[in-house]
């Protein structure tokens, strides 16, 4: 198992917290960690689904959905505007 550091932005953490720590299985991609957070229903379901733009960073480097997660890693979602 991995274990990656899952961080919230704007109304994102508003409504879910500043992130929390989750353990998956090695291969985990940052689509997969969504479709999980999808599938744990109410706020995280409506927030992250997939109808929704949504951006990622892993390590602070903008991610896509394909990108292979690692132990340890920060993964970040945020909307894709945030404010100036």
């Amino acid at each position: 198992m991995i274990r990656i550091r899952l961080r919230y932005f704007a109304s994102l953490r508003e409504a879910l917290g500043p992130g929390e720590t989750v353990e998956l299985p090695p291969g985990a991609t940052v689509a997969s960690v969504r479709d999980s957070l999808i599938a744990r229903g109410g706020a995280h379901a409506q927030l992250l689904a997939r109808g929704r733009a949504l951006r990622c960073a892993l390590d602070r480097q903008m991610a896509d959905e394909a990108q292979a997660l690692h132990d340890d890693a920060e993964l970040a979602f945020f909307p894709p505007v945030t404010g100036g």
